[in-house]
């Protein structure tokens, strides 16, 4: 696959901006991490070349300087809020993220809850906390926050919290989610960090919108495709503009609450030391853009997955979402219809050429689409994640590597034994079966060796897959799409 992003540059230039801006304090960085920080598929998506882990591997080359504060809303332990990429609440998120960073190499310092109010499944949570010797801290609703700053930057605001104690220049400020009080965290440090003589710094971590591209570039377009439902809109950073005259992007949540930070800054450091809210930001992606037409043409293709999964989730859930119209917007602004990806167009082909019959494509890394339908033994995903590993290793498309006969016990097992009324396997069926054939087969075990090179790859389904294929093709980094529709539509209820 053309790559438009130089990942190993990045890499180099981002470690190497934070260092400066930490030597710009007092050897004392508090920076807010935003986004995703071990998995970033989005990014990985719009700016081919740059890995999921890219973030967490700029880290790494800091990490005899950095520590980790993980900060958890107190309030969304108590309501139990779910993490929906992974189906797992908050404060269990939390504990993987503290293990993930741990196996990583990385000092997780301690986990820091905002709006503590004494909720007992917060209180739990730091009994757990504490028999797994890990630190923890509160820090407490301010009332008129964010705009009393007076109050806020006083011993009744910020001087109620906890002193969360670190050890390290860089301290990483990072969450589960959004709205778990990053940046307060980082503010109230700065705070009792003056108050302790000691002259921290605050810088903020958000690859999107990247700052150094055009307003209504596709990469930043594409980023409020990611964040439709949060309402988030990119701008012109009027601030930069007037300090500077020179344009660059933010999105509106930082611009409208930059009046508010810079005042609080300067009541807690005596003068601000940014002008704008792209002074805040360390982001260094924009300048490792080697193919910009490639990196569009990716933004583009990810619009239209958005809008997709948007369509997907109203049919799933039977809610209107107000979402829709903006990504349909954004798909004009950028000029595509869902037509701009083969691998709709090929499977909408496949299953009109089929009788109507559900049909999946699969887009393999050279450019080449290949197709599969619902046959009596395999579903349309089955059948194109079949048939894509077979054209990667040069088989006949026509050639069975795993037998009808194998398929049947399985179908048996599935219908008579497991109440199943689907004989025909998922995509984890079919390939346990060939694995379990590759002992004895050749073709099939050099059929199984090409599975790594699905990762990256576009798909499309012309009906709603199971959650068992979703998964599949998940894990397989195979980025997936459907059309709106079930397989049955006449069905009330539909399991995913």
């Amino acid at each position: 696959m053309k790559k438009g992003f130089d990942n190993q540059k990045y890499l180099t230039m981002q470690s190497e901006h934070i260092r400066e801006r930490i030597a710009k304090f007092d050897n004392k960085l508090y920076l807010e991490f935003g986004g995703k920080l071990f998995d970033d598929f989005h990014a990985a998506r719009v700016l081919p070349g740059f890995e999921p882990d890219s973030k967490l591997q700029m880290l790494l080359q800091l990490k005899d300087q950095a520590e980790v504060v993980i900060v958890i809303s107190a309030e969304d332990i108590e309501n139990n809020k779910i993490r929906g990429d992974h189906g797992i609440t908050y404060d269990l998120d939390v504990l993987r993220l503290i293990d993930a960073f741990k196996e990583a190499g990385l000092y997780v310092g301690s986990v820091c809850l905002t709006k503590f109010a004494g909720q007992p499944l917060a209180e739990q949570f730091r009994e757990r906390l504490e028999s797994m010797n890990i630190r923890s801290y509160c820090h407490y609703k301010i009332p008129g926050y964010p705009n009393d700053v007076a109050r806020i930057v006083s011993d009744e605001g910020y001087g109620r919290n906890d002193y969360i104690e670190t050890h390290r220049p860089l301290v990483v400020i990072t969450a589960p989610g959004p709205g778990s009080g990053k940046m307060a965290t980082c503010l109230s440090q700065l705070y009792h960090e003056y108050k302790r003589g000691v002259k921290a710094g605050y810088a903020k971590f958000e690859t999107f919108p990247i700052w150094n591209l055009p307003l209504k570039h596709p990469v930043n377009l594409a980023y409020e495709a990611a964040t439709a439902d949060l309402n988030d809109v990119n701008m012109i950073d009027p601030f930069h503009l007037d300090a500077y005259g020179v344009t660059t992007v933010n999105y509106n949540r930082d611009i409208e609450i930059f009046p508010v930070v810079k005042s609080m800054m300067e009541m807690i450091m005596g003068e601000s030391p940014y002008k704008s809210p792209t002074d805040m930001g360390v982001n260094m992606a924009g300048n490792c853009i080697m193919d910009d037409a490639v990196c569009c043409d990716a933004s583009r293709a990810e619009i239209i997955r958005r809008y997709y999964k948007c369509l997907c989730d109203q049919k799933i859930n039977g809610v209107s979402k107000d979402n829709r119209y903006k990504l349909e917007l954004l798909m004009n602004q950028t000029g595509v219809r869902t037509n701009y990806r083969k691998v709709v167009v090929e499977a909408l082909e496949r299953q009109k050429a089929t009788g109507g019959r559900p049909a999946a494509a699969i887009e393999l890394p050279d450019g080449r689409v290949v197709t599969g339908r619902t046959g009596e033994l395999l579903g349309a995903a089955s059948s194109a994640l079949m048939n894509a590993i077979k054209a990667l290793a040069c088989i006949d498309q026509e050639l069975d590597l795993v037998s009808p006969s194998s398929i049947e016990p399985i179908q048996v097992l599935k219908t008579q034994y497991m109440g199943s009324r689907n004989p025909r396997l998922h995509s984890d069926e079919i390939l346990i079966a060939l694995s379990s054939s590759a002992a004895q087969n050749e073709l099939a075990a050099q059929a199984l060796k090409q599975l790594p090179k699905l990762r990256g790859c576009d798909a499309h389904s012309t009906v709603i897959l199971s959650s068992v294929d979703e998964d599949v093709f998940k894990k397989l980094g195979i980025s997936l799409t459907c059309e709106p529709k079930y397989e049955e539509e006449d069905r009330m209820y539909h399991k995913k």
